[in-house]
């Protein structure tokens, strides 16, 4: 439970990554395929480093993060793309991204307008910032996402 002057900070997916100051989130211990614990407007930032791609359910997972963020609040994407072996590789991946995939998800984008509805989206984000750089593994996506409500 926070208070009003206490902010709430997401690490989904954490793993051996722990940071101080926010919720180290991991299995067992939460769900994200189902409703996420975390009430509506309650969540000031999202970190995502190498959790969305492990989700089975894009848009379970935009509607979930955007539903539990404050308006203005931000979430840190960092996700291998489909433009390289990254995406693929690893046997526990079951959903993949590129750039593009963020079009359905972002509010004013025509791929949004058109289909949010019969998709069932209700996410809206504005992008703030996006960069792809090189791995290992082939290129990676680093997305900044702002939620409008």
């Amino acid at each position: 439970m926070t208070t009003k002057s206490e902010h709430l900070w997401l690490n989904l997916g954490c793993s051996d990554d722990y940071r101080e100051g926010y919720v180290n989130v991991d299995l067992p211990e939460y769900d994200l395929g189902d409703t996420w614990v975390w009430d509506d407007d309650s969540v000031d930032y999202i970190l995502a480093r190498d959790i969305i791609e492990h989700l089975p359910d894009k848009i379970h997972t935009m509607n979930e993060a955007w539903r539990v963020m404050k308006h203005g609040a931000v979430m840190t994407i960092e996700v291998p793309t489909t433009d390289g072996p990254g995406a693929f590789q690893d046997p526990t991946h079951v959903s993949y991204w590129n750039r593009n995939s963020f079009k359905y998800f972002e509010h004013g984008n025509i791929y949004r307008d058109r289909f949010a509805k019969d998709y069932g989206i209700v996410a809206a984000f504005k992008i703030r910032n996006d960069i792809t750089e090189q791995s290992q593994d082939g290129p990676r996506l680093t997305i900044i996402l702002e939620a409008v409500k």
